[in-house]
């Protein structure tokens, strides 16, 4: 089965009647708990471990061996704030580097790269540029791209535990083909997961690069503080990624947040916030042969004050509350953050999306910009790919080979 970061994976089967617990389960999620604790309160001791967790000290001492054993944490020195006596006791503290993961941003200019520790900290990053190239010679760029950041992160390629991939598109996670991918030649219908396997040989999430942009700022950025948000990237296209009470929701097919189906053919020129329909837009509000060649210019001279290029940045405003209208409507999330290289100018779309939305519906999202900026997708990959690694680790623990007697 193909990895999926959350939710399901398509269409639910028919369930049948539940497992009751066994040792092995309740273990497990003691082990989880325990690894939980000192992730978040590192250095602590197996007797705090024990009182904040409720789980006996004999059962955290058994545990606190399994994680030692399985090179998750280690034994460490107290904290520096920590003065009172110690009378003897361990203290524990997570061992980042008991896993790496490879993180991927696949655009059709950019492809980004990173690989990182099991806690996330990015140990080697680098950018290549794909303009002009095809599906296939992008996994080969990728396959190249992850050898030089392993090198450069002093991390043997074997040694990588889990990658994940952001890539335009919508995701079948069934089949690992990515379909209504229009803006890199022969990724529509591409065998993605497939052909990415074979090259960086170890397993691998594939993801749509919008919802891992909204697991970016849910792990590190502006999602941060709340259960639901809604994630709306306004560049060369427009998507959007939605985390609902803390879960990405990919939605049936994997296709929520493709929000241009909402619009008719007929109707879409007129309402479609993306740069080419804006510049096409601005060109009727200039005279002949003065309008911006790029939204970068368009938007340099509404800062300027140029009347035609504020009436444009009006219009983009009015069409991305277009678009976040009907998601707040139906899903009534508590903030919308914005990004994408349109999304990102704050200083002229903040305030003016916000009183327009605010017009539209009864209860409406606060609404930000991105803080991560171009870093969103990466951020995410590497939050996907290092819960991955993590499951995989500790989900090795009780299979029937590995389990304590």
């Amino acid at each position: 089965m193909l990895a999926t970061p959350s939710g399901p994976n398509g269409p639910a089967g028919p369930t049948g009647p539940s497992k009751p617990a066994t040792s092995a389960t309740l273990r497990e999620i003691n082990l989880r708990t325990v690894f939980d604790m000192i992730r978040a309160q590192a250095p602590i001791s197996r007797a705090e471990v024990a009182r904040q967790t409720g789980i006996s000290k004999p059962t955290v001492s058994a545990l606190l061996q399994d994680l030692l054993d399985l090179g998750l944490v280690a034994e460490t020195a107290r904290g520096a704030q920590d003065l009172g006596p110690t009378y003897g006791a361990l203290f524990f503290a997570p061992r980042p580097e008991a896993a790496h993961v490879l993180a991927l941003d696949v655009g059709a200019r950019r492809l980004r790269g990173a690989v990182a520790d099991l806690e996330g900290r990015q140990l080697a990053r680098e950018d290549v540029d794909v303009a002009g190239m095809d599906a296939p010679r992008i996994v080969a760029a990728a396959e190249a791209l992850a050898q030089r950041l392993c090198a450069s992160a002093g991390v043997p390629q074997s040694g990588i535990q889990h990658a994940a991939i952001g890539v335009p598109g919508v995701v079948d996670l069934r089949e690992g083909r990515i379909w209504q991918a229009l803006n890199i030649p022969a990724l529509d219908g591409f065998p993605a997961h497939e052909r990415f396997g074979a090259a960086l040989g170890c397993p691998l999430t594939l993801e749509n690069d919008i919802h891992l942009a909204a697991l970016g700022e849910q792990r590190a950025g502006e999602g941060r503080s709340v259960g639901s948000f809604c994630f709306l990237s306004v560049g060369t296209g427009v998507g959007a990624g939605l985390v609902l009470r803390g879960e990405l929701h990919r939605g049936f097919a994997g296709a929520a947040g493709e929000l241009d189906t909402v619009f008719g053919t007929d109707e879409i020129e007129r309402k479609d916030p993306c740069a080419e329909a804006l510049l096409r837009h601005a060109a009727t509000l200039f005279p002949a042969g003065a309008s911006p060649a790029s939204t970068e210019e368009l938007f340099a001279m509404a800062r300027a004050g140029e009347p035609a290029a504020i009436a444009a940045v009006d219009e983009e405003a009015r069409r991305i509350v277009g678009y976040l209208a009907p998601v707040a409507a139906v899903v009534d999330v508590e903030l919308v953050v914005l990004g994408g290289g349109i999304g990102l100018n704050a200083d002229l779309l903040l305030d003016r999306v916000t009183e327009l939305l605010a017009s539209r519906v009864p209860y409406p999202p606060r609404v930000e910009v991105s803080s991560l900026g171009e870093a969103a997708v990466l951020t995410g990959a590497v939050a996907v790919a290092t819960r991955e690694a993590l499951e995989q680790i500790l989900a090795a623990r009780f299979t029937a080979g590995h389990r304590r007697p």
